[in-house]
């Protein structure tokens, strides 16, 4: 199945954190970069680290893997 999610959490580093919790409401690289003042291009490294730390086949799979985990507040 599924890591412990708290394990994966902890391994996040503080810019992957604030990536997922943007990631989980959708936004793509792009506005991600922009909201955070950084590149597309190191979002997209960064999403990429994500989904191998939860060993998670999409983007979409680590979104609903942090909502369900509670990893991330859905406001």
């Amino acid at each position: 199945m599924y890591k412990k999610l708290g394990t994966e959490r902890d391994r996040l580093t503080k810019q992957e954190k604030v990536i997922l919790q943007h990631l989980v409401y959708g936004l793509e690289n792009k506005e991600i970069g922009a909201r955070l003042g950084i590149t597309a291009h190191t979002v997209k490294t960064h999403v990429s680290r994500i989904i191998r730390k939860f060993c998670a086949k999409n983007r979409v799979h680590v979104a609903f893997i942090a909502g369900a985990g509670g990893l991330v507040q859905i406001k």
